[in-house]
């Protein structure tokens, strides 16, 4: 039996639980990361089924056009300002959600590091991972 994916913004308004597997895991250098997170890259477990997502409470929302030219949302706590997920108008089956906002962070495994191009000799990530410049073709399932 799979453990759950269960996370929300740091003051509890923002809750979600995943009862699968995430299909990708990875840390993003695009400035759209940088910029939300503060620092050099973001951080990010996705998944497929985004309608058996429980979400609880009400997150803000933000639209922003990303690298790839497809809308994007950004979902977050209006209370504390905490990111939590994402959306894509171009995937409308898959979420996204932040590895810091887990439970349990220690379920973050990332396997690449997406939009190296962008990325900053200051912000060290394991050298060990695929570096793609820009997000890499999705796997077929």
């Amino acid at each position: 039996m799979n453990k759950a994916f269960s996370g929300g913004c740091a003051c509890a308004a923002v809750r979600y639980e995943i009862s699968s597997e995430p299909v990708f895991m990875n840390h993003c250098q695009c400035l759209d990361c940088q910029r939300r997170s503060g620092t050099g890259h973001g951080s990010y477990l996705s998944f497929m089924d985004r309608k058996s997502v429980k979400l609880e409470g009400k997150a803000a929302q933000c639209d922003v056009v990303a690298d790839s030219g497809n809308v994007k949302t950004h979902a977050f706590c209006p209370a504390c300002g905490s990111p939590v997920y994402l959306t894509y108008a171009a995937m409308p089956d898959v979420i996204t959600v932040h590895a810091a906002s887990l439970d349990d962070p220690g379920q973050f495994k990332p396997q690449a590091i997406t939009y190296g191009i962008r990325g900053h000799a200051w912000d060290d990530l394991d050298p060990t991972l695929p570096k793609f410049d820009k997000m890499p073709p999705a796997a077929s399932s």
